[in-house]
């Protein structure tokens, strides 16, 4: 079983920066790869960033690149999510999920967290 806590919710002015954080607990965290999801107001959710176990290799969605960045610190079961020069259009509710393997397809995600509001105001 993996749980997964998201911290972060703000509310920031376009250009701004912010960094959510993904609280990891379960036996078998150590064996999955992170991603973050968002999901607007009426859209579906959105991949936005994953990360593999070792934090060797990282993918993102075009809409993010450049400006969002996924880290992860398995000493502290935490992954990351620094998010900077923000758009009114990132404006969503972001989850922290966990999968098997990285992936950028949102259906393959099997645990996620309660996620987190991030309002970008222009």
């Amino acid at each position: 079983q993996v749980q997964l806590a998201v911290s972060g919710e703000e509310l920031v002015q376009a250009g701004g920066s912010l960094t959510l954080s993904c609280a990891t607990s379960g036996r078998t965290f150590s064996s999955y790869a992170n991603g973050w999801i968002r999901q607007a107001p009426g859209k579906e959710r959105e991949f936005v960033a994953a990360i593999t176990w070792t934090g060797a290799a990282t993918y993102y969605a075009d809409s993010v690149k450049g400006r969002f960045t996924i880290t992860r610190d398995n000493a502290k079961n935490t992954v990351y999510l620094q998010m900077n020069g923000l758009k009114p259009e990132d404006t969503a509710v972001y989850y922290c999920a966990a999968a098997r393997g990285p992936t950028m397809l949102v259906s393959e995600y099997d645990y996620w967290g309660q996620g987190t509001q991030v309002t970008v105001s222009s």
